[in-house]
């Protein structure tokens, strides 16, 4: 069975579906408050997805149970990586994906979104799904087990719209470290839509205005 998850409708009889992952210790109810403040009302009807992650035990917060895509084993989040628990996710991710699709939505109309490991899920699943998506939006986030994606990434999705924005404050996820996940996706001939911001690990006004434009471009190349 699929996650459970938090869903919102623009319209009835939604066309899109924007499938949103939630950052480590939160939930599907995170970013759901997002959509009035984010929703164009010249946009096509949109099914919002907001999954909840499994329960875990994290070793960086002495092992206490909260919801997470995979374990964070060190203080720097990039060290010791918990492969098992993320290809757990992807597969978790596939679900939702496979879901929407039997709701009517077909790949090519599937958004994939997250912020902080919630965005590194978005790219750890998005770049290898086989189907190709109708963009990544990534935020706070960097791409983890990038030692693999190389070979495991999908041709499917190479030149899938990516959107990447990141705080340069951010203490959780350094800016260091997404512009790192970032550079060695350009360097496999990724187009990344990347932006900064004059903040810490969240999400601010202009980052969700841009946000919009670029999701308003997505709908209007379909």
């Amino acid at each position: 069975m699929p996650l459970p998850t938090v869903e919102h409708e623009t319209r009835s009889a939604p066309e899109w579906s924007v499938i949103w992952l939630h950052g480590l210790g939160a939930d599907g109810n995170d970013f759901a408050p997002i959509v009035p403040e984010l929703v164009d009302p010249a946009w096509p009807s949109i099914r919002f997805v907001f999954p909840h992650a499994p329960v875990r035990p994290v070793t960086v917060n002495n092992n206490a149970p909260m919801r997470a895509w995979y374990d964070i084993k060190g203080l720097a989040i990039a060290d010791k990586q918990d492969a098992e628990g993320i290809r757990m996710s992807i597969g978790e991710v596939e679900q939702l994906i496979a879901r929407e699709q039997e709701r009517g939505v077909p790949a090519s109309r599937i958004v994939l979104a997250g912020f902080s490991q919630g965005g590194a899920m978005t790219l750890s699943a998005g770049l290898r799904h086989r189907e190709t998506l109708a963009g990544l939006l990534v935020l706070s986030a960097y791409l983890p087990m990038h030692e693999t994606i190389e070979a495991e990434r999908s041709g499917a999705n190479h030149a899938t719209p990516m959107f990447w924005g990141h705080g340069v404050a951010d203490p959780v996820v350094p800016l260091a470290l997404g512009e790192q996940s970032r550079q060695l996706l350009e360097s496999l001939g990724h187009r990344i839509d990347w932006h900064t911001y004059p903040m810490g690990h969240s999400v601010s006004l202009p980052e969700i205005n841009d946000i919009r434009t670029w999701l308003s471009g997505i709908f209007a190349a379909a």
